[in-house]
């Protein structure tokens, strides 16, 4: 695949010298590492490898470096996101999925940015709970579902803007396990009940939190480390609307499959949707959700201080987890649970994998999965280097023939 004619990692190179010197004392070291972590991905700097055609007619030779595998990092989610959804495909049940998405009202915005271990574990409780207690309401569906949750903390456009995109099957289990009860086609109930039960359990949490000493503030809303200041804050949140959005239904498992993996992995911004930097501005590709049909994909300026300082907004708390999975797909009875689904859905287990793996000799050459770009050859790795070093191979000059 061709090069990016920009990228995140040339804006970090380019400008984050700057950008750290002018916000000294403001940088916090998990966003150090992920600047760190992206200017040197797929350099040198990381070692590498060499490797050549073995179409002797061919030969073609490319020089690979590695990856940073930090999450964070635009270039290295591809892989980490076909691994993921290769063992999400078998957990696929042959009924409708719905796409839910919770959102986290402006207001509580910048204190899910100083408390973001902290709220992000709320919201993405919060927003579990709700779902999973309607499901069970027998006046609702009355059974257990599953859910597959992901936490996205940016807006289009770079913004703080903390959600949750939920996929979950319409149905779920008896509480006796002896039956599949199957959602109504609009989803469990209408998204206004959603938006009410999410309101209260998330404003519950954040009291209880803040009770217990768990939130920190700075700035501007010190003053909320108050417990009277900050339930007098809260009061005006429990009037207001909150935004829940549920969307029709998935065709099948395979569209389920191919909205994951646009949501699962993804980072902030893609190094697709960067256009330039020039002109003292970084210029890149947004859409705007307020507006329909094609009109809706603008662009946007920053300036490359302001593009770092968005873009370092959303790193996550060392190890956060995200992607987190609940009632029927929580990790500690999930193979049970869909084990029990398929039979009641008259569904045979996906077919197990018994061919034997066979034995890899150490000095087997490694094949790279990409084709040579040249023939379609195999690529074999003819040599690999340290980080900081460079290849010993050298290119041969092509002799040219002057008689």
């Amino acid at each position: 695949m061709a090069r990016p004619a920009l990228e995140v990692a040339d804006i970090f190179r380019d400008h984050g010298p700057g950008w750290r010197e002018a916000n000294r004392g403001h940088v916090s070291l998990g966003q150090m590492k992920v600047m760190s972590a992206i200017e040197r991905c797929r350099t040198a700097a990381l070692g590498g490898h060499v490797a050549r055609c073995e179409n002797t007619a061919c030969g073609h030779i490319e020089i690979g470096y590695n990856s940073c595998r930090n999450r964070h990092c635009p270039k290295c989610q591809g892989a980490a996101s076909r691994r993921w959804l290769a063992e999400r495909e078998a957990e696929l049940l042959p009924v409708p999925y719905f796409h839910v998405v919770y959102t986290l009202p402006s207001q509580l915005r910048d204190i899910a940015y100083q408390n973001k271990r902290v709220v992000y574990n709320l919201l993405m409780k919060a927003a579990a709970e709700t779902t999973l207690a309607i499901a069970a309401d027998p006046k609702r569906l009355g059974a257990r579902i599953g859910i597959t949750a992901v936490l996205h903390t940016w807006g289009s456009a770079l913004t703080h803007h903390p959600h949750v995109h939920m996929v979950v099957p319409g149905g779920g289990l008896s509480f006796d396990n002896a039956r599949w009860v199957a959602a109504r086609p609009d989803f469990l109930v209408h998204v206004n009940v959603l938006a009410r039960l999410f309101r209260g359990k998330m404003l519950a949490m954040l009291i209880a939190a803040h009770d217990d000493g768990d939130l920190k503030f700075f700035n501007t809303h010190a003053g909320l480390a108050d417990k009277k200041t900050f339930k007098r804050f809260i009061a005006p949140l429990r009037r207001i609307k909150w935004v829940v959005y549920c969307k029709a239904p998935f065709a099948g498992p395979e569209q389920v499959l191919r909205y994951l993996s646009r949501y699962t992995h993804r980072v902030a911004i893609s190094n697709r949707r960067l256009i330039a930097a020039d002109d003292g501005a970084i210029a890149f590709r947004w859409k705007d959700y307020r507006v329909e049909g094609p009109d809706r994909w603008k662009t946007m300026r920053l300036h490359p201080h302001e593009f770092i300082r968005r873009f370092l907004i959303h790193v996550l708390p060392k190890g956060f987890h995200r992607i987190r999975h609940y009632g029927l797909f929580a990790n500690a009875n999930r193979a049970e649970n869909i084990a029990t689904a398929r039979a009641l859905l008259n569904v045979a287990p996906p077919a197990a994998n018994t061919q034997e793996q066979p034995d890899i000799a150490a000095d087997t050459p490694r094949v790279l999965p990409c084709p040579c770009s040249h023939c379609g050859g195999r690529m074999i790795v003819i040599e690999t280097f340290a980080p900081g070093c460079g290849p010993r191979w050298r290119p041969v000059p092509s002799r040219i023939d002057t008689s």
